[in-house]
């Protein structure tokens, strides 16, 4: 009730239509080719998140616009550059996030919004794209992202320069391809939870990335969550929720 009194009032003061209102409502918005869900951010605390690949531009604007008008916050993933300078064409106020293939709106900036922050730590600059999705992600989460690259295990000095960087973060991101070994050193000499994300980076035998993923599955270090294969939304959607759960 509280919510329904909540949309009444908006509608009143002329801040959301007749139609708009009907869809908070029902928790959903109906298009041709898409069916939004509007209630994701009450039940899980985050807006609902667009998958851009495999989408046509006319697709990605209609489902952006519509969800404009319900979010404070909309956050398209897997972006081509084609695809981006079409949309914002149209719509000039979507920021592009190049190196993270992320199409973002926001009513406000993206700021830290708690203390403390998250450490995105990966193997090589070959890695940045994932770890780059991945630090937006926390940010548009209202946490700081720190991120740390090219301190893979075939230099490992690199990784001990950054070291007390890395320890002082409430959640740890570790992108690794190869044969993923950073992950295991990385969870061996922190007390956070590292969130691990293979990348398809490496030669034929790496698999595609199969390689580090089965060697982060079966890393000696505790605590050590996994994550798919070039993941990076997915590590930074666990890791902005854990650090949220730390404000609380």
């Amino acid at each position: 009730m509280a919510d329904l009194k909540a949309i009444l009032e908006q509608v009143k003061a002329g801040h959301l239509s007749i139609e708009q209102a009907e869809e908070q409502l029902a928790g959903a918005s109906q298009l041709d080719y898409a069916t939004l869900d509007l209630d994701r951010a009450g039940r899980t605390g985050f807006p609902e998140v667009v998958y851009g690949a495999g989408k046509s531009v006319e697709q990605l604007i209609g489902i952006i616009d519509r969800l404009q008008a319900h979010q404070d916050l909309v956050l398209v993933t897997r972006v081509r550059e084609e695809q981006a300078l079409r949309v914002q064409e149209r719509m000039p106020e979507i920021q592009y996030i190049a190196d993270a293939g992320l199409l973002v709106y926001t009513r406000e900036p993206i700021v830290p919004k708690r203390p403390g922050y998250v450490a995105v730590v990966a193997a090589g600059t070959s890695d940045w794209q994932v770890a780059q999705e991945a630090a937006w992600t926390v940010r548009c989460f209202g946490s700081e992202a720190r991120v740390i690259v090219d301190v893979g295990v075939a230099g490992i000095h690199r990784l001990f320069h950054r070291l007390e960087e890395i320890r002082g973060a409430s959640v740890i991101i570790c992108i690794a391809g190869m044969e993923g070994a950073l992950t295991s050193v990385v969870a061996g000499l922190v007390d956070k939870p590292v969130i691990a994300v293979p990348t398809s980076v490496g030669y034929g035998a790496n698999f595609g990335g199969v390689a580090a993923l089965l060697a982060m599955l079966n890393s000696c270090a505790n605590g050590v969550a996994v994550v798919n294969i070039d993941n990076g939304f997915g590590a930074g959607y666990m890791a902005g929720m854990i650090h949220r759960q730390t404000d609380r």
